[in-house]
């Protein structure tokens, strides 16, 4: 490998000849060795996009000329349309708590790259400087937040809104598949009376409209932007108008409606939005948890547990018992789930320790965590729907000898004959092994009506 030598005021560094970042982003790539882990492309793909906007608001003010401004937004074109150089974003998600290393990275592979068109060689930062013409009238203060809450919002729209449409659509043909199947209903994991197998899809197809419902609105609160409050949200350096240009060209650019947040400073200092985001998508992770340990009980069996759902045979479950299948879709759902929850302290945590005074220092941690939360509850639900839901079966004879068993068919009973003699009955059929109406007749209790009807299951839902 060859090096260019590079230097700022710190010094020189060695910098690798072929590289488009310079010496800032050299700095960041050996200071910040933690984690390994780097922003992903979404992010990277964002943060272009708000430059290319700030590049296009600074033309129209006459702030950049024609010919640095060509070159940048050919250098920003290549990362957004052929998905160029998204290799040259190498800094660890743990740095700065600004993300100004990540600001800094961006804004030199668009200079140097611009540069090169222009017929210069890359770390000279001329004629096209990353600091004066590429970051100009921003700051990484205003920059992350608005590429956070753009970033979040490609996440939402691309991927876990049509999932959740999906997982929508899969559960309602469920809903009307499993319409006439009566099953015993559980409370405590104790039998209780009846319930329709349906009813309890119904459960968590409200239960996902009621986080959807919860997403879109915070959803609203991600399109304000703080883009244009530069450091603090003060605007300082920012020429009047840069905000609403930029954000006009950001619209175009994304197609989403963007708006300025009407008090900068709090878009910079606290990230509540990204928090609120982040509680949603939790309470999202608790209704799918809730619903794929559901089916896996359900499912539980074939012979020692309740047995009432079959569950698609995707693979061998055990390495030792052959023939063992186990509900491996729902036992990854539910690890997805517990991982969001984690994140979302992670975020809270975050918000809370990191919104010191008038700058939030945690908006990589924060972010990042926020993005794979949405990575894989999307990857997860659509394996779910795909390997699980869509060939969920029901085990009706099992369902069936369950319900003939059922002691609380008795309460249907306790207008007619009282809650007492009902627990007695219920009792008596227990410690016999007997039906409901097995212990009726031996007891020789009279029922006003016919007892079959009675204690059909059907009757009590």
């Amino acid at each position: 490998m060859t090096f260019r030598i590079e230097k700022d005021i710190l010094g020189e560094i060695e910098v690798p000849s072929d590289a488009y970042w310079g010496v800032n982003t050299q700095r960041a790539i050996q200071n910040f060795k933690i984690s390994g882990k780097v922003f992903p492309q979404i992010f990277i793909i964002s943060l272009a996009q708000v430059k290319k906007a700030s590049l296009l608001a600074n033309m129209e003010l006459g702030l950049v000329d024609e010919k640095k401004g060509n070159a940048i937004l050919k250098a920003a074109d290549e990362i957004l349309d052929e998905h160029k150089f998204l290799d040259q974003f190498p800094v660890d998600i743990y740095q700065t708590g600004s993300g100004t290393q990540t600001n800094m990275n961006m804004n030199e592979v668009l200079a140097n790259r611009a540069n090169e068109i222009l017929g210069f060689p890359k770390g000279k930062k001329y004629p096209i400087h990353p600091n004066d013409d590429v970051n100009r009238c921003q700051s990484s203060n205003d920059v992350i937040p608005s590429v956070m809450h753009v970033a979040t919002i490609h996440l939402m729209n691309s991927e876990l809104f049509p999932a959740l449409n999906r997982l929508k659509k899969s559960i309602s043909e469920k809903i009307k598949e499993f319409s006439e199947i009566i099953k015993v209903g559980r409370t405590h994991i104790q039998d209780a009376v009846p319930i329709p197998l349906s009813l309890e899809f119904e459960v968590y197809r409200q239960q996902i409209d009621i986080s959807e419902n919860r997403l879109k609105n915070a959803y609203i609160e991600l399109q304000n932007l703080p883009i244009g409050g530069s450091a603090l949200g003060t605007g300082l350096n920012v020429h009047e108008g840069f905000t609403e240009k930029a954000l006009k060209h950001l619209t175009d650019i994304t197609k989403v409606k963007f708006h300025p947040n009407p008090v900068k400073a709090e878009g910079i200092s606290s990230h509540n939005t990204i928090a609120n985001v982040s509680a949603n998508l939790k309470l999202l992770a608790l209704s799918l948890l809730k619903m794929a340990n559901d089916i896996r009980w359900m499912g539980s069996g074939p012979r020692a547990g309740l047995s009432e759902l079959i569950l698609p045979q995707n693979e061998p479950g055990s390495s030792i018992m052959p023939g063992k299948i186990n509900p491996t879709q729902s036992e990854a759902l539910i690890q997805v789930c517990l991982q969001v929850m984690g994140n979302d302290s992670v975020i809270s945590f975050a918000e809370a320790y990191g919104s010191i005074l008038d700058l939030n220092v945690c908006k990589p941690v924060m972010i990042s965590n926020l993005l794979e939360s949405i990575i894989i509850l999307t990857g997860a639900i659509k394996s779910f729907i795909l390997h699980c839901l869509e060939g969920l079966q029901v085990n009706k004879p099992q369902i069936d000898r369950h319900l003939e068993q059922l002691l609380m068919l008795v309460t249907n009973l306790t207008p007619l004959i009282g809650y007492d003699k009902c627990s007695i009955i219920a009792k008596r059929a227990h410690e016999e092994g007997k039906t409901i109406k097995e212990v009726i007749n031996d007891m020789g209790i009279q029922i006003d009506g016919d007892i079959d009807e009675i204690l059909d299951p059907k009757k009590m839902v």
